[in-house]
């Protein structure tokens, strides 16, 4: 079993947001969590957490996939509410991961 975590980065996302024209507070953060085998198209959701406290962990069982190659993708999607408009933005995170059980 494997606890997936990424960080949330506010300046970071401050600088983003700014580079696009968006501006307002932060409504709602996201982090649905994906994989697949390497060198194909489709993803398969493993779960979603909006506990940026604990950096959006997700727990993933591995034990019953094949060994081999895979990758994992961290969606993260961020709510703001910019004048009378919610608007949403999304940023992936992809790493690379070898399972041999």
């Amino acid at each position: 079993s494997i606890l997936l975590r990424e960080e949330f980065d506010e300046s970071l996302l401050r600088k983003e947001l700014e580079d696009l024209g968006i501006s307002g507070p932060v409504l709602h953060v996201t982090n649905p969590w994906y994989y697949r085998s390497k060198n194909t198209d489709t993803w398969i959701k493993i779960g979603e957490s909006d506990n940026i406290d604990e950096n959006f962990p997700v727990s993933w069982e591995t034990t019953k996939l094949e060994n081999g190659q895979y990758e994992v993708m961290g969606l993260m999607h961020v709510f703001v509410k910019s004048g009378n408009v919610e608007k949403g933005i999304a940023r992936q995170n992809i790493v690379e991961i070898t399972v041999k059980n």
